[in-house]
């Protein structure tokens, strides 16, 4: 699949947490690191992830916010 979105990054599925309309899919994209979306219960379902998988974290986002301890 192409996309238009440069922010790719592969990864392993470490968890998915289902809620009652949206689930919390955990990516480990390096050792330690993971990165967590929001999506749909039917995207999961219609995707089939389960932890373990392969998957691309792909970020599209107009702003990125930065904090400071």
């Amino acid at each position: 699949m192409r996309l238009s979105a440069r922010n790719q990054i592969k990864g392993t599925i470490v968890d998915v947490r289902k809620g009652a309309t949206t689930s919390h899919v955990s990516v480990e994209i390096a050792a330690g690191q993971v990165v967590t979306a929001s999506i749909t219960n039917e995207a999961v379902e219609d995707l089939g992830l389960k932890a373990g998988m392969t998957a691309v974290a792909v970020i599209k986002a107009s702003d990125v916010m930065i904090a400071a301890d």
